[in-house]
């Protein structure tokens, strides 16, 4: 194996923790990953990884080899793909927030699929991962504020809230005209396990952010089961609008305090840190933020 095919190796070695799942990612014998680690490590005449049973992480000198190996297959790839007229390539790992894609992005993967016939795509779906480097991920799709300082990456779109309830509530609870008569109501709360918290409702009012926390009887962590409770009755939700707007064409929910919206939501593709971006990542950041661009 030559050197560079040897850094990537390593490289996926230490993002995936695991001899046996970067041998798979690259579609080699696990016993042929050890034997090329072993060789690269002679001819440094360095100890590159600690294993044991459980996980592999790189030595002090394997992380700084690591660093070098992160830009120097990053030039490469940007070298090679100018020479072979920029085609992205080779299997894409995204990670996407699922009522998201479903809504915007799904229905046009074909067009993607078709404008870029090299690249191979693995799609997971989920706000959990607590490491994506290790996950084996290239970039993830997801809604809020970023709170991982070890990614970066581009806000591709700001999607509009609104505030709602089902007409069985209203009519036993009554229509708050303002925020101030939303006292003696209810609402469905939201859990976010990224926070470990349930959020408040938030309204807009003369360009601040006023948090009311009602009672609430039940707490709930999917923005599916949010939606269903609310058209059952059980309180006010906050969501974002593209999420409820069948519903309220239909009548089965009905928004309310629109003159006080809720704060919009960021969206953003984020890659990590330190992993510099392949032309098959940034074709998909750029197909992302056009179809998000605009969206409410």
């Amino acid at each position: 194996m030559d050197r560079f095919a040897a850094m990537q190796l390593f490289v996926r070695i230490v993002e995936r923790r695991s001899f046996t799942l970067a041998a798979g990612d690259l579609g080699m014998p696990r016993q042929t990953a050890t034997d090329v680690i072993r060789q690269l490590e002679a001819r440094l005449g360095v100890r590159l990884l600690n294993r044991t049973t459980r996980t592999v992480t790189p030595t002090l000198d394997g992380e700084a080899y690591y660093r070098r190996c992160v830009v120097l297959l990053g030039d490469l790839e940007d070298a090679e793909a100018v020479f072979r007229g920029a085609t992205p390539r080779g299997l894409l790992r995204v990670d996407l927030h699922g009522t998201l894609a479903r809504h915007f992005l799904l229905d046009h993967l074909p067009d993607f699929m078709a404008r870029y016939p090299e690249i191979t795509l693995h799609i997971s779906e989920g706000d959990r991962l607590s490491d994506p480097l290790r996950e084996g991920i290239d970039c993830v799709v997801r809604a809020g504020e970023p709170r991982d300082q070890t990614m970066v990456g581009r806000r591709v779109a700001m999607l509009q809230e609104t505030t709602c309830a089902s007409p069985a509530y209203l009519e036993k609870h009554g229509i708050p005209a303002t925020i101030d008569e939303l006292d003696g109501h209810e609402a469905i709360g939201f859990f976010s396990s990224a926070r470990r918290a349930v959020f408040p409702l938030d309204f807009t009012v003369d360009g601040k952010t006023r948090e009311v926390t009602l009672p609430m009887r039940v707490t709930v962590e999917g923005a599916e089961t949010m939606v269903r409770l609310c058209r059952l009755g059980f309180g006010i939700i906050q969501v974002p609008r593209y999420h409820v707007a069948s519903d309220i064409a239909a009548g089965s929910l009905v928004p309310i305090l629109e003159a006080w919206p809720p704060a919009p939501i960021p969206i953003s593709v984020l890659y990590p840190e330190n992993r510099q971006l392949s032309p098959r990542v940034r074709v998909f950041i750029d197909w992302v933020a056009l179809l998000l661009h605009g969206k409410q």
